[in-house]
This record gives structure tokens, C-alpha cells and sequence, in this order.
């Protein structure tokens, strides 16, 4: 999954954009699935589908897909590069890396996907 993470983070400082699902812009779902899709897999396009899809995992291992619930259920999600980080497309900040540990992000997290 190093090519995952090699990927996404090829990407950072790309802006946010709604329904994005290119280098142009992305929303964070569509980063997840162009990042993925780069490196010949294939997931669903929304936040939602990616939670009911793949396997759960306790602990997130590089390359997973780790869960938010920004508005009310699986809602936000990003791609888990190790030490407690992961990269993801954000509203107010596009492409970056955000700490598990945030105070932000920590309550709101929901758990860990593998869709590889």
C-alpha cells in the first residue's frame, strides 16, 4: 500500500472541490476513489458506500480508509499513511494530512475500513 500513500500524497495541496473527482478538485470521497483507481483498485464513490463495503479493522493499517461522522453517520473519510496520520480531502483545507489524535477529528471517528 506504499503506492497508495506515495499517491495520495502526490496530491496534497490539490483544492476541495463537491463532487471533485480530479486533480483539479476533489471532495473526499472522489480523492479516495482517484487515488485507489491509480493504483488499480476500484471503490465506491461515496463515503457511504465505501462504509458498507470491504472489511472492518480494529486497528488501521497503511493504505486503509478510516471513517468520520462530520453530519450524521459515515459522513467523511480519508486514507490511513501510518502514525496515528492520514491524508484526506478537507472543506476548508483540499488535499492534506490530518492526526487521528485532533481534537476534531478523534470524537467524530467512526472506524476503519480495508477495501484492498
Amino acid at each position: 500500500m506504499t503506492n497508495v500513500v506515495n499517491s495520495a500524497s502526490n496530491h496534497l495541496g490539490v483544492p476541495y472541490v463537491w463532487g471533485g473527482t480530479s486533480p483539479s478538485g476533489f471532495d473526499c470521497s472522489g480523492f479516495i476513489q482517484y487515488v485507489f483507481k491509480e493504483n488499480g483498485v476500484n471503490t465506491p464513490r461515496t463515503v457511504a458506500n465505501m462504509f458498507s463495503s470491504g472489511t472492518n479493522v480494529s486497528s488501521p493499517s497503511v493504505g486503509d480508509i478510516v471513517f468520520f461522522d462530520t453530519t450524521g453517520g459515515p459522513s467523511h473519510a480519508g486514507i490511513y499513511i501510518g502514525n496515528n496520520k492520514f491524508v484526506h480531502a478537507g472543506s476548508s483545507t483540499g488535499v492534506t494530512v490530518a492526526d487521528l489524535n485532533n481534537s476534531y477529528w478523534n470524537p467524530r471517528y467512526l472506524g476503519a475500513k480495508r477495501l484492498h
